[in-house]
């Protein structure tokens, strides 16, 4: 599906989309929302010569997506019959992705506080897991479904995760403090996690018709431990990106991505 110059290009999605920590921050955009100017979707529409209208947003679940809420408005509701690309990368606060491995990061002994271990806890339970990633599913679907129903023109890109934590052939590197975590070594858990996100990506992708940009299987060797690494490591501040995050070169690496698959 070709998409011409100045086409109305519309960009869904959590925090991993929304770039906080990364200069310059989008003019106008709500603080919280983390939205940065240098985003993938910010740098592929500049090249593609896309109208944007970025509406990601930090923290952003499925169901922020769908419905509105604190406030805000759903962001499909940016979705138009004009609208002739969107994309989403969303699914990790549902299933509590980057939750559980910044809480389990924090410096001793805030990361040791019950109200913090109880959480990781909980986030982390296999029966938990499962049931969050059934929901996503459903999420995932409805949101596709919605778009081509508001946009039967537009071309739907799920965009799934970057690598953050060192594949298992990385010869033991990465964060000991999440390997040693008192529930679990939750470096296990997080790759498991990753792989099930792009897993259930595939399939809703493949089930509605829509691409797939599988930047997670791309990214394998640029784990944030890696030394070209295209996410951050756990720091205490957003200065080059949130931790855990994507970093710049990590977002321009998505946005060449994009713009190879547009094209």
């Amino acid at each position: 599906m070709q998409i011409p110059p100045g086409s109305e290009y519309v960009a869904m999605g959590s925090s991993f989309a929304a770039g906080p920590g990364l200069r310059p921050r989008s003019p106008g955009a709500p603080r919280a929302s983390g939205r940065s100017d240098s985003n993938y979707a910010h740098v592929a529409a500049a090249h593609l010569g896309l109208a944007l209208n970025d509406v990601t947003f930090s923290g952003a679940t499925t169901t922020d997506i769908l419905t509105a809420s604190a406030g805000r408005s759903a962001q499909i509701d940016a979705v138009t019959a004009r609208t002739r690309l969107v994309t989403l990368t969303a699914g990790g606060n549902d299933v509590g992705y980057l939750p559980a491995l910044t809480l389990a990061s924090l410096p001793w002994p805030v990361r040791d506080l019950a109200r913090f271990r109880d959480r990781v806890a909980a986030v982390t339970d296999a029966a938990t897991t499962d049931d969050r990633f059934g929901a996503l599913t459903a999420g995932l679907t409805t949101i596709v479904s919605e778009v081509q129903r508001r946009a039967p023109d537009a071309r739907v890109v799920l965009v799934d995760y970057l690598t953050i934590l060192p594949p298992d052939d990385a010869s033991g590197r990465g964060p000991d403090v999440l390997r040693r975590h008192r529930g679990g070594d939750l470096v296990e858990w997080g790759r498991g996690v990753a792989t099930r996100l792009t897993e259930t990506f595939a399939s809703v992708a493949a089930a509605e018709g829509c691409d797939l940009l599988d930047v997670g299987a791309r990214s394998r060797h640029h784990d944030a431990w890696s030394a070209e690494p295209w996410t951050r490591r756990f720091h205490l501040t957003l200065r080059g990106g949130a931790p855990f995050h994507p970093s710049a070169s990590g977002m321009a690496a998505v946005a060449q991505m994009l713009i190879e698959r547009i094209r």
